[in-house]
């Protein structure tokens, strides 16, 4: 997209005009000769609202002391949990896609094991390129390996955001700039500290209910949240949310499932396959947050969680007339017939004397299927399933985590703090409504396929000196290993039945099991030194600097480096400016996870069978597979800041120079050779193989955009009414690819995937005991690289309104897309898998979502 589309995109939202010449005049005001009096009435009403227009204090970015968010030397954005509060949705990553305009999350329906943990993307880069903090320390990655995210996303581990509740939250810090010198590995797009409440007294409970206006999706959520003294200087405060939704459906008969429910098939569903959320059970979260002051002065702090839910999805539909290696051997010409005698003695020999059943029509031969049913020793799947089946896969999850340190100072002033953590997140994977086809009569239709597992352990040692009122310095020592198991799955969902040698699948279909030679447990360690300097004079010019230095036991060391500055033209302007170098470490799940995808080919217009292995696998070495390296990254960021009275804009203009990117490589087709070699390495299912990827650094892209956020408290409204606009601009270009291993597609994927630009805007208004809410949002278009097609952007609009009885207890209904928007429809939807919509749309494609809650709090 063009610097013109940008600009014409700028004068659409409305921005450009109203900031630049249509300022409202109090804002220019000036305090003397003739306008003092005015003046001076307005001063009155400042003070009367000071507490609206208070600076947000920040911490992130910055070792030395807490500084409001305009005077930092990096754009930081400060959310509090009214923004949360202020929506109807309880899922955290879809939250913030309402209120960062650069963070994009969508429903990933039908993406295996990214359908429980969804991926998330910060300025259009990968999720393992944003760091997440928990009150400043590093949060644990999630075990779920995004093996289908639209192509950005693709091969990412990052952490779960959405095991947060809001309701636990004081505030979040969005970062918007890299900074691996100061915080290592992923901070690369930017990172996210999200500072849980510390009161310690007073508290909420809630309850919200909503539901999509096609009727389904409800959702059901209890939350809750106390702040406890602990002694005389210290809190305990808690937080818990329980909850679940519905799944929604917005899918249409696929065309050959239609054929076949046209030639008389009554057992075919309607619709056969279900495009939508998934189902999200028994979603149980629970946090709490310690601290507490002794008498030397020495500050104890904790904070842990624990979450479970389980979340099921669809998978594509078996058609039972064509289904590969279940149903047929000959894309529908004739059904797969098993014959069980020559299963038994190994020889090939048809000693059971099965007959060939022909199809027509969508109609198999109905003499020749009767006799195959009459035969003891022949099998047919259209005994199971007559009507073909649709797998369900999904997880239960289970996250964990506990930090405890302890901050203090020394006699001569330097501050020190010392802590440790230790982080698990587990995914154990079910299918249902599935076969092992290759075990033929005596297969399960429910399977254990095994588990994914991370484990992390951190300990940290910083400290921090003021050498006077300019001069700031801080270091600090960090070591951390992660671990990535994979835990064996029940034998039937890896194992190679005797119907194999037939021409049956082997393995649970749609997701197969992990066996004793694919499970197994992988870690690294890593130890990092890093320090950094910063000065300040006078609240006109500040300057930081930072290096870090990293040694990893797996492929050696990196050294990184930040230097950043602010200068203040007057009280009300100030110009920023940052360069820093940059790195992300590829996980051990990367470095030897598997994983096997059924997917739709659009040339072949069936499912396939795609594989990605390890890059130490002889197969994918082969294709150029070798050990992974650490990405690099060099960012670039300047912008500026005028802050008067209620007015409050900020612009930002970013690069990142990303090199030796990671992600998974284009589909490779299979030899057989390369098949044997696959089972030999415990991927049991490589018989059913039709292409394979792997993990690769082998590209650089070029990152460019534009942050702009404005907010505006008018003093005639008594600082009860808030205007804000935010506005996003993101251009991702493939600079250097290996044609050996990307393809045009990838490469698409990862420059068109997701919006180019977003913005959202939104006035908040209160008047007695009511508030309410109005917010447009807009998505540009993006690429489906599912279903090859290009999208037009949408417009959706989000409307609130509260009362707030008593002074404790609120009552809010709601509508977010009110006016029930929608992606264009899949124009292929019919003739290929059902899917209405893009699955990949950045705004989801469920419609509107009405909602209400019922909120009651004391104290505090």
């Amino acid at each position: 997209m063009s610097w013109s589309s940008l600009r014409d995109a700028l004068l659409m939202a409305g921005l450009i005009v109203p900031l630049f010449f249509g300022l409202p005049q109090e804002i220019y005001a000036q305090d003397d000769g003739a306008e003092q009096e005015a003046a001076d009435e307005q001063d009155g009403e400042k003070e009367a609202t000071e507490e609206t227009f208070s600076e947000e204090i920040v911490v992130t970015g910055s070792r030395a002391q807490p500084r409001s968010a305009v005077e930092s030397m990096v754009p930081i954005d400060v959310i509090s949990s009214d923004d949360f509060a202020n929506q109807g949705d309880t899922d955290l990553s879809n939250q913030l896609r309402t209120l960062v305009p650069s963070y994009n999350v969508n429903t990933q329906p039908i993406s295996d094991a990214a359908t429980v943990v969804r991926p998330a993307n910060l300025r259009n880069l990968a999720p393992d390129h944003t760091l997440v903090l928990i009150n400043g320390k590093r949060r644990h990655r999630a075990a779920v390996i995004y093996w289908l995210g639209n192509g950005v996303a693709d091969g990412a581990q990052g952490p779960d955001i959405s095991a947060i509740p809001s309701i636990a939250l004081r505030q979040v810090e969005v970062l918007r700039d890299g900074a691996s010198a100061q915080y290592g590995s992923d901070a690369i797009a930017g990172v996210m500290n999200f500072m849980l409440k510390d009161a310690r007294e007073g508290g909420s409970v809630e309850v919200r209910t909503g539901g999509y206006s096609e009727g389904d999706g409800d959702t059901l959520t209890f939350a809750g949240n106390v702040g406890l003294p602990l002694g005389e200087n210290g809190f305990a405060n808690l937080s818990v949310e329980f909850g679940s939704s519905d799944p929604t459906n917005r899918s249409v008969q696929r065309d050959d499932a239609a054929g076949l429910i046209a030639a008389g098939n009554n057992f075919v569903a309607n619709p056969a396959q279900v495009w939508g959320s998934p189902e999200v059970e028994d979603d149980l979260k629970f946090w709490g947050n310690f601290g507490h002051l002794s008498e030397s002065g020495k500050q104890f702090y904790a904070h842990t969680n624990y979450q479970s839910k389980t979340v099921t999805g669809g998978f594509y539909f078996r058609n039972p007339n064509t289904r590969s290696a279940v149903f047929s051997g000959d894309g529908g010409q004739t059904l797969l017939i098993g014959d069980l005698l020559d299963a038994q003695d190994g020889i090939l020999d048809g000693s059971a004397g099965c007959p060939t059943v022909n199809i027509v029509n969508n109609v198999p031969d109905p003499a020749a299927l009767a006799e195959v049913f009459a035969n003891p020793n022949c099998f047919s799947f259209q005994e199971l399933f007559p009507g073909g089946f649709t797998p369900q896969f999904g997880g239960d999850l289970t996250d964990t985590s506990v930090v405890a340190g302890v901050r203090g100072a020394f006699a001569n002033g330097m501050g020190w703090d010392l802590s440790v953590s230790h982080g698990q997140n587990e995914v154990d994977f079910f299918i249902t409504n599935t076969v092992n086809a290759s075990l033929g009569p005596n297969t399960p239709t429910s399977f254990d396929p095994g588990l994914y597992k991370q484990t992390e352990l951190n300990f940290n040692f910083d400290v921090s000196y003021a050498v006077n009122e300019m001069a700031n310095i801080a270091a600090g020592i960090e070591w951390r290993d992660e671990e990535f198991e994979i835990g064996i799955g029940q034998l039937e969902s890896y194992q190679i039945g005797p119907l194999a040698t037939q021409g049956f699948s082997a393995a649970s279909n749609g997701f197969p099991g992990f066996g004793d030679i694919a499970a197994g447990s992988w870690s690294r360690s890593n130890f990092a030194f890093y320090g950094d300097l910063e000065l300040a004079k006078d609240e006109k010019w500040s300057i930081g600097a930072a290096v870090r230095f990293e040694d990893f036991e797996d492929f050696g060391t990196t050294m990184n480096s930040k230097l950043a500055g602010r200068y203040a033209v007057n009280e009300d302007l100030a110009f920023r400016a940052s360069i820093s170098s940059g790195f992300r470490a590829p996980t051990p799940g990367q470095s030897n996870a598997f994983n096997v995808s059924t997917e739709f080919d659009l040339v072949l217009m069936d499912l396939v069978n795609n594989g990605t292995i390890p890059p130490s696998s002889r197969v994918a070495q082969l294709r150029g597979g070798e050990p992974l390296e650490a990405e690099t990254s060099v960012n670039y960021a300047l912008g500026m800041v005028y802050d008067r009275g209620p007015f409050n804009f900020t612009a930002d203009l970013f690069r990142i120079e990303l090199s030796d990117r990671l992600a998974v490589t284009q589909l490779f087709s299979l030899t057989q050779d390369e098949v044997d070699q696959l089972i030999s390495e415990g991927v049991t299912s490589a018989a059913n193989l039709q292409n394979f990827r792997f993990f690769t650094n082998d590209f650089d892209t070029e990152t460019t955009g534009l942050d702009l956020v404005s907010t505006y408290t008018p003093y005639a409204m008594d600082g009860r009414t808030v205007f804000s606009f935010i506005f996003n601009y993101t251009e991702t270009d493939v600079t250097k690819f290996n044609p050996d291993t990307l393809d045009q597609t990838r490469i698409r994927e990862l420059q068109e995937a997701l919006p180019e630009i977003r913005w959202n805007a939104a006035v908040n208004h209160a008047v007695g005991d009511w508030r309410f809410l109005f917010r447009v949002s807009y998505y540009d278009e993006w690429f489906d690289s599912e279903d090859g097609n290009v999208y037009d952007g949408k417009y959706l609009a989000d409307l609130e309104a509260a009362y707030t009885w008593n002074d404790h207890t609120t009552f809010v209904i709601g509508g977010q897309n009110i006016f029930d928007e929608t992606p264009d429809e899949n124009p292929g939807a019919r003739s290929g898998v059902g899917n209405l919509y893009s699955q990949f749309s950045p705004f989801g494609f469920n419609g509107a979502f009405y909602y209400a809650r019922v909120k009651y709090q004391w104290g505090g």
